[in-house]
Formats: structure tokens, C-alpha cells, sequence
């Protein structure tokens, strides 16, 4: 039996996955992405907001996907990349675009982008992916 994902899970998820909501310590300052409840580094429970990320980043590592999982085989070669975002915390992503222009220390933003399908007629994932920042205001489609 195919996998088929859990509607209520999902959109449970939709603030961080769609939207770059994380969390930050209203205590210490620390940010977290995903969300978190109590505080990694203070350990502060109660003392935690929602924070909106700009998910504009700079690319720390990266590797590149050539024997690709069951299910992304028609993306290989693809790049995934470690992204420090501005806010400080760090976060794995797909890196959209030309893998030939995937380095580290080049600036990245966020791309809404489709990621998987359950099945031909299940539920349609869409989630954050990057693409190298060139300064330019358009993204891909």
C-alpha cells in the first residue's frame, strides 16, 4: 500500500512549512526553525513566541543528489544545501536552479515550490525550497 500522508498532520505543519514560521525565546533571544516550546539553550518553557523568518540565507555546505530516493527520481541531479538564515539558525533545503551555481557563501532566498505527490490522486506537498539570490526581485516559476 502506497504511503498517503495525514491531512490533519499537515496542516498542523502549514505555519512553518509554507509560511517560515519558527520560534524565538522571549527569555534569551535564541530562534528556532522549525518551532520549538521550550527554549534549547535557556530552557525556558511558556517564554516562547512565534517568530517570522525572512528565510533569506547564505549557504554554508551543500551536496549534490545523483541516486535520488524512491520518489525523487526524476529531480537527480539536485543540490541540498546547510543554510545559515540571517536570523542565525540554520536550516537543509533543496537549492533550485543550475547545480553549477551552487557554493558555499552564496546568498539564497526562499521559493514556494511543489516537493512530492501521494499517489496520482492524493494529497499535492508544497514547500520551501532556495535559489541563489542574484539580487534580481523575480523567482523562477
Amino acid at each position: 500500500m502506497p504511503h498517503t500522508s495525514s491531512v490533519p498532520l499537515f496542516w498542523r505543519l502549514k505555519k512553518s512549512k509554507y509560511m517560515m514560521i519558527g520560534s524565538k525565546c522571549q527569555t534569551c533571544g535564541s530562534v528556532f526553525f522549525p518551532p520549538r516550546v521550550i527554549c534549547a539553550k535557556c530552557r525556558s518553557r511558556g517564554k516562547v513566541a512565534d517568530h517570522q523568518f525572512t528565510g533569506r540565507g547564505v549557504i554554508e555546505s551543500f551536496t549534490i543528489i545523483r541516486a535520488a530516493p524512491e520518489g525523487f527520481e526524476n529531480a537527480a541531479p539536485y543540490a541540498v544545501a546547510l543554510i545559515r538564515l540571517d536570523e542565525g539558525t540554520s536550516i537543509s533545503g533543496q537549492v533550485v536552479g543550475s547545480i553549477e551555481d551552487v557554493a558555499a557563501g552564496k546568498r539564497v532566498r526562499p521559493v514556494f515550490r511543489r516537493i512530492t505527490q501521494d499517489g496520482d490522486d492524493g494529497l499535492i506537498h508544497y514547500g520551501i525550497k532556495w535559489e541563489i539570490d542574484d539580487g534580481s526581485a523575480g523567482t523562477e516559476a
